[in-house]
């Protein structure tokens, strides 16, 4: 069979160069199955639309190669290989390919292919996360934290085993289920490994995913989007602002106490490695500036919401995907009211 055709998106070339750095630092924090997570996705998600476009003669997009690794990047660095290829197949074919191709899809299709793996292995996506490695070399001398026979120097004091940092819980789970608040240097770093003690026995604090933990990488590739206007800057901070007003609201107005202090909320889990890559989406978000406001003040806001609330102590994804079914409508009521403001002034 022919290979078809790339459909050449120096746009998306860019929003890999910005993901360059936290792939690397992936590897640095989790070990060398980074880029084994990373490479299956991309390899699966390429045949996955090489094989829906060669049958219509249509055009393989390098944004298939942003999905793979948005979606690798958003995994827990424990995540089985085969979960792994099972949720981009699916994020390629559902998410995209069904619509009719890049350009066509409503909802981002890293998030669809995350979303799927995490309410279909709801064990393997919340419970398997590992603290970080750190200091030189890093995670760069091991394949990962589970495969290693002994803690780091950093841990191996505590008595713990590899075992108990199989199972350790990530900053989010550790401050709703056991009153533990990482700080937020460790947040902004993301050198997220550490020892807390809850109802007297000692607990291993874990990272979270490949791409979340280190909150100045992802910033920094913000700066990159913006500067090069791969990316909406709007949406970028509708985001951070939508969720950092509704978590004052409710926990300094309100007076919940369950909702963190705001540099958790923006720092923690994934927000800002969403907002910064996922919102950003130029297919799923809305084009109207006053609709992007709103957009991504909405998903901000339901972050918190699902935070504060859900079951799971993440929910960035399904707030996205909440997002991403308004977008259209967004833009169609703001043209039509607009429209609508021209003709009453003109008559």
């Amino acid at each position: 069979m022919k290979f078809p055709p790339m459909l050449k998106q120096k746009n998306m070339l860019r929003v890999l160069h910005a993901l360059i750095p936290i792939a690397v630092s992936g590897v640095y924090f989790f070990g060398w199955r980074v880029v084994a997570l990373l490479g299956v996705a991309i390899v699966c998600g390429y045949g996955t639309e090489w094989y829906m476009e060669s049958r219509k003669k249509g055009k393989v997009s390098y944004a298939v190669f942003v999905t793979a690794t948005l979606y690798a990047l958003s995994l827990p660095p424990t995540t089985p290989i085969w979960i792994a290829a099972t949720g981009i197949i699916v994020a390629i074919l559902f998410g995209k390919e069904v619509f009719g191709g890049f350009g066509k899809n409503v909802f981002n299709p890293a998030i669809v292919g995350r979303a799927f793996v995490y309410v279909t292995f709801p064990i393997e996506m919340t419970g398997r996360f590992v603290p970080a490695f750190s200091g030189f070399p890093g995670g760069f001398a091991h394949w990962s934290m589970t495969a290693a026979k002994s803690l780091p120097a950093s841990l191996a004091s505590t008595g713990l085993n590899v075992t108990d940092a199989f199972t350790a819980a990530t900053p989010m789970w550790s401050r709703r289920d056991f009153g533990f608040t990482t700080g937020w240097t460790e947040l902004f770093f993301g050198n997220i490994s550490d020892v807390f003690s809850s109802g007297g026995a000692s607990k291993i604090l874990a990272a979270g995913s490949i791409g979340e933990v280190s909150a100045i990488l992802i910033l920094i590739g913000a700066i990159y989007l913006i500067v090069t206007k791969t990316a909406q800057w709007r949406l970028m901070l509708a985001t951070i602002l939508g969720a950092a007003g509704l978590n004052l609201l409710l926990r300094n107005v309100a007076g919940i106490d369950q909702v963190p202090p705001l540099h958790f909320t923006l720092l923690s889990g994934a927000l800002l490695y969403s907002a910064v890559f996922m919102v950003t989406d130029p297919v799923s978000a809305p084009k109207v500036p006053l609709s992007q406001w709103i957009y991504g003040a909405f998903i901000g806001m339901m972050i918190v919401i699902f935070r504060y609330k859900a079951i799971f102590a993440g929910g960035v994804g399904f707030s996205i995907l909440l997002g991403n079914m308004i977008a259209p409508s967004l833009d169609l009521w703001i043209k039509r009211y607009r429209a609508a403001k021209k003709e009453v002034k003109a008559t």
